[in-house]
């Protein structure tokens, strides 16, 4: 079998052979394997049973979802056939209805909302009590209104990784004797060699939202996923991905290589000195993705042609973003505060004379 024949685990893009290396390559997501790890790949997914009914769902997902596009900033909308989009959510301008949605982007998992639109609200209102610098209409009602209910787009992947690792420990250890003092220094050869599966890491496929606001509302708590059905979707609005898989793998891979790094350092005995890395690499060797849509109060706010985004998990209550800052708030406050400091100053003076 030719090279070319072979897709990237991880990405799904064309393998490469590479004289130099004399490995396969992914060009797209950098990923390399040697011939023997793509075998065995291959061997494991051709082992998997089909699923006959994946087509049919599709289909059934496109019949009853609609897609809604913003001409103004360019958002896709996916809605179910019983709710009507008015307005766009990231830059709030009327929203039309563009057509079908292609089962192609049928999530396979959902999680549900556990949190009203009231419980939101409250919340939301409790963060901004300790902010007294945001403009008046930030808490308006008009804004108020604005808070959506939104199923994100995330992908999930669980990463297979060969961690190699070798580092050299020391041992310093100092004490006296008589007039003297001796410091002895041992070191050692400190090796990782480990196979780590990373679960659940995930990473949004919508270009429009802050990834980090979305990390930031992380982590979603995986024992409530459920099938995904469109009566979830009902009197709620779902984005749909504008960031495949590839294109998130750069992320996924990032956050990847964290855990693993974390997974051997923790295997690493305590009592040294210091560690000097000599050498470490995390390969991933095989990516399984899943497409979910995960719950998110949203609200976005355009403040001096800047917006602002707050986010609330809808599953967690965990609150995230960045209020917008009213100058002229700041400048009455901070004038306020110089006057009393000079009518102090002034009485002062006037008590010393």
């Amino acid at each position: 079998m030719e090279a070319s024949e072979y897709k990237c685990p991880n990405c799904g893009a064309d393998l490469k052979f590479d004289p130099t290396t004399q490995k396969l390559g992914c060009e797209y997501c950098d990923s390399s394997f040697t011939i023997e790890e793509v075998k065995q790949i291959y061997a494991e997914l051709e082992a998997l049973p089909t699923d006959e009914v994946v087509e049919e769902a599709k289909d059934e997902f496109a019949e009853h979802t609609n897609l809604y596009h913003c001409q103004s900033c360019g958002a896709e909308i996916m809605a179910d056939d019983g709710q009507t989009a008015l307005f766009c959510y990231y830059c709030h301008n009327p929203v039309i209805l563009a057509g079908k949605l292609t089962g192609d982007y049928k999530p396979n998992k959902v999680i549900g909302f556990r949190y009203t639109r009231e419980q939101a609200l409250d919340a939301f209102r409790n963060w901004c009590k300790g902010r007294k610098f945001v403009p008046s209409d930030f808490k308006s009602q008009q804004q108020l209104e604005k808070m959506t209910g939104l199923y994100v787009p995330f992908w999930v992947a669980d990463c297979d990784v060969d961690a190699r690792y070798s580092a050299t420990g020391k041992k310093v250890r100092t004490w006296t004797s008589g007039q003297y003092v001796y410091t002895e220094t041992k070191e050692f050869r400190i090796i990782r060699n480990a196979r780590i599966l990373n679960k659940g890491i995930p990473a949004d496929g919508e270009s429009k939202i802050d990834d980090l606001l979305m990390e930031a509302i992380e982590p979603f708590n995986y024992k409530d996923l459920k099938d995904f059905s469109m009566s979830y979707l009902s009197g709620f609005y779902a984005d749909k991905y504008d960031v495949d898989r590839a294109g998130v793998f750069p992320r996924i891979r990032e956050r990847s290589d964290k855990i693993a790094r974390e997974v051997i350092q923790k295997s690493i005995a305590k009592g040294y000195s210091s560690i000097k890395v000599d050498n470490e690499s995390y390969n991933i060797l095989k990516t399984d993705w899943s497409y979910m849509m995960l719950p998110v109060w949203f609200m976005s706010y355009k403040y001096n042609d800047k917006v602002y985004e707050f986010a609330m998990n809808g599953q967690t209550g965990k609150l995230a973003g960045t209020p917008p800052l009213s100058k002229p708030k700041l400048f009455a406050f901070s004038s306020i505060i110089g006057f009393v400091v000079g009518v102090i100053c002034f009485i002062g003076g006037a008590l010393l004379l």
